[in-house]
């Protein structure tokens, strides 16, 4: 009846308890890396600067009876297509600047 319950663990048993901890921390440590490198990509996300940048309002004068026939949009360049009068003209802008980069006219032979 004096047998006590909390009695030392045996070796083995230290041994096994000793893994066990070392497991267990290498998988909280683990975690912890996860949800770090978790943190710097949303921090990199959101206060990188590139992406947060003013709204710019920029009017293009276009030639009187110049109409727009088509626009799109590629990685670095806006693109617009007009029709001035039966020739057609190909002006290319910087999306970041909103500035002309370029123009090419196309004529029909006479």
């Amino acid at each position: 009846m004096t047998e006590t319950l909390n009695s030392e663990p045996t070796p083995e048993q230290a041994a096994l308890f000793a893994r066990v901890r070392r497991m267990m921390l290498i998988a909280g440590l683990t975690t912890a890396l996860a949800v770090g490198a978790v943190l710097v990509a949303i921090g990199y996300r959101f206060f990188r600067v590139e992406g947060s940048r003013p709204a710019v309002d920029v009017t293009a004068t276009l030639p009187k009876d110049a109409k727009i026939i088509a626009t799109a949009v590629t990685g670095d360049q806006l693109v617009v297509t007009l029709d001035l009068g039966g020739s057609v003209q190909i002006r290319t802008f910087d999306p970041r600047t909103l500035r002309s980069t370029g123009t090419l006219s196309f004529a029909r032979e006479p």
